[in-house]
């Protein structure tokens, strides 16, 4: 089942197949992978996300049913005030006398509060009202929203809930095979003459590296990939400068390539420095490079042949050049 979809999965991205072999003898490749404890890291750190986004989501959904079942009955005890108050309005007279009435019993109130104030020694304590916060104060905020808010709005709101939990649970096998195939599809392959690293899905990155050029092989490992058992190594050609390592197996120069999360680090190190002490010590540059440079010596002799013959000599002194070159390639 899951190769069918992991098919379709590369299918869908247009991810390429294998790599081919980088230049050099076939008979020496050497294939590394990445270790199996690095993709048990990145599989915990997606299931970590996952959970974190379906609290995330379970955690809202509880907070929008609370809101739309206390702003129904804050609306519908509001509506029922504001209908009592409309109902029972006294007319101007009816308010006169209510008036005159309150003044009286304001009066007769203020006599009897001077007569409790001589038996008192000590003032009544004030109560003062709390501001209302926490979960009360947050949950109070969309309260009022949802107040405001038209009743065509809740059911466009539930839609936006159905939708947001049906592509959470579609996104669940899509990017747990996008995190299984970048595990999959990592290819560092070595040669005697070069190298070639190949990483990602979504974002495929490939980087060739000649020994001619390739300067500098370093080992890291951090406490948690040493509990792991696992390391990068970094590989530098010349003009690759100090630059940061790229995240998750990123490339971040044409200079520089990373080992990510490989169990034989050190092996592969020694590997490398081995043919790169062997590759200089044959006295064997690039083979292109040596074409450029032979060329490069015989174009001022070609300089001084009389014009008439020029483009004969100079097609003769060039591949005359060719073949010296390929003559001390193969020697």
């Amino acid at each position: 089942m899951y190769h069918r979809y992991s098919s379709f999965v590369l299918r869908w991205l247009k991810v390429p197949p294998e790599p081919h072999p980088p230049q050099g003898d076939p008979a020496s490749l050497r294939v590394f992978r990445a270790g199996r404890n690095y993709y048990r890291l990145r599989l915990f750190a997606w299931g970590v996300t996952q959970v974190l986004a379906f609290a995330s989501i379970v955690f809202w959904v509880f907070v929008f049913v609370s809101v739309e079942e206390t702003a129904r009955i804050e609306k519908a005890r509001r509506t029922a005030t504001t209908q009592a108050v409309a109902d029972h309005k006294a007319t101007l007279a009816e308010q006169a006398d209510q008036a005159l009435v309150a003044l009286k019993a304001a009066a007769e109130s203020e006599v009897k509060a001077r007569d409790q104030a001589a038996a008192k020694s000590a003032p009544k304590p004030v109560r003062r009202r709390g501001r209302v916060g926490g979960w009360d104060g947050f949950i109070q905020v969309f309260v009022e929203l949802a107040i405001m808010l038209p009743p065509w709005a809740f059911p466009i709101i539930w839609a936006l809930k159905v939708l947001g939990l049906a592509a959470y649970l579609l996104q669940l096998p899509l990017t747990y095979a996008i995190r299984r195939l970048d595990f999959e599809m990592r290819w560092y392959m070595v040669t005697d003459r070069s190298l070639r690293i190949r990483t990602g899905v979504a974002s495929v990155q490939e980087i060739t590296m000649s020994f001619a050029n390739l300067q500098q092989v370093e080992v890291s490992q951090g406490p948690l990939q040493r509990l792991l058992g696992l390391a990068d190594l970094k590989v530098q050609s010349a003009g690759g400068g100090n630059i940061a390592p790229g995240k998750h197996g990123q490339i971040d120069s044409l200079h520089i390539g990373y080992f990510h999360g490989v169990e034989n680090a050190r092996e592969i190190r020694d590997l490398i420095q081995d043919r790169l002490r062997r590759f200089r010590d044959s006295g064997l540059g690039d083979p292109e490079e040596q074409r450029r440079a032979t060329l490069a010596a015989v174009q001022p002799a070609a300089a001084t042949v009389p014009s008439t013959d020029g483009d004969v000599l100079a097609a003769a002194r060039e591949l005359a050049a060719e073949a010296r070159a390929l003559r001390a390639a193969l020697g």
